[in-house]
Order: structure tokens, then C-alpha cells, then sequence
């Protein structure tokens, strides 16, 4: 998986995508429900990098792939916007293309 463009991508989703649903999930109801911020805090800027590591990555491999970006590109950035958007587009778009490319 870490020999590929497109695996490391697949990485960098999993983490942002458990990153984001760490933080929606656990760190922001501790925050609101029992005013515990220390979760957000420490979980916010690890999450923000990741968020700006895939973002750079899809475009990186976009380009050097060739991927259109009305059909694939957008797909992927939008992944990342969404809870369970990444492991979504791992499943349905970047498994499949790392399969094509072996």
C-alpha cells in the first residue's frame, strides 16, 4: 500500500476520515455535553493537517494519474468533507484504481 501514489492516498484517507469521526463523534460532544475542551483542542490541528495532507494528495495524484476532475477528482475532495465520506471513496473509487494499476 505505501508503494503506490494512489496507496498512500488511501492511507491519508483512512486517517482523516477516522480523525473526523474522532472529533465530530467523541472530542465535540465532550466539549458541548460535559464543557471538556482538551479533546478538541488536541484533536482539532491533527485533524485540520490530515484534512490539508489528503486535500494536497488528491490533487498531486489527480494530476499524475490523469484523472478527469469533473468525474474522479471532485469525488475525492468532496470525500473528505463528509463523515464516512473517505471510507466511501476508498471502497467505491481508489481500491479499484490501485487494483488496475498492480
Amino acid at each position: 500500500m505505501f508503494k503506490s501514489p494512489i496507496g498512500r492516498l488511501r492511507l491519508l484517507a483512512l486517517a482523516e476520515g477516522i480523525s473526523l469521526l474522532l472529533l465530530v463523534g467523541v472530542a465535540v460532544p465532550l466539549k458541548h455535553f460535559y464543557g471538556n475542551p482538551a479533546l478538541v483542542r488536541a484533536l482539532g490541528p491533527v485533524h485540520g493537517l490530515l484534512f490539508l495532507l489528503f486535500v494536497l494528495n488528491t490533487l498531486r495524484v489527480g494530476v499524475e494519474y490523469r484523472w478527469r476532475f469533473a468525474t474522479t477528482t471532485w469525488k475525492v475532495l468532496l470525500a473528505c468533507l463528509v463523515p464516512f465520506g473517505t471510507f466511501y471513496v476508498d471502497y467505491k473509487i481508489l481500491a479499484p484504481l490501485q487494483k488496475q494499476m498492480r
